[in-house]
């Protein structure tokens, strides 16, 4: 009644309204996501979780959140480091292929000034090394 005297207030009741469905949405998703990604969760326990989340979304969403939501930020954790060692690996990777690349460049210039290889020579040396 009072969002009805004041077109403001019934704005900003509709934006709430929308904005928490919207979240509800999301966490919605994001359950669902989690079912299919438990590795510890067998075949039969992920089809009950999920039945329960589509047939009764509030109270499967709540009820998995209570029972699971360790679960759920331990899987977030463990995705997060394996993104972590991935990364690291490829940035270890890349600066190990970028300083070898280097390193033969240097050391073909070298021969390339002390008149062991020639400038033909070092040309088709430095394709190689840096194709």
């Amino acid at each position: 009644m009072l969002a009805y005297d004041y077109p403001a207030m019934g704005i900003f009741w509709s934006m709430l309204w929308f904005f928490l469905w919207i979240i509800w949405i999301m966490l919605l998703f994001r359950v669902i996501g989690d079912i299919f990604r438990s590795h510890d969760l067998g075949g039969f326990a992920k089809v009950l979780w999920l039945l329960l989340v589509i047939v009764v979304p509030f109270f499967g969403v709540f009820v998995y959140m209570i029972a699971r939501g360790h679960a759920m930020a331990q899987h977030d954790m463990d995705a997060a480091q394996d993104r972590d060692e991935q990364m690291r690996a490829y940035v270890q990777q890349a600066a190990i292929r970028s300083s070898g690349s280097a390193d033969e460049l240097a050391k073909l210039a070298e021969l390339n000034r002390t008149g062991v290889l020639t400038d033909a020579e070092f040309a088709q040396q430095k394709a190689k090394v840096l194709a």
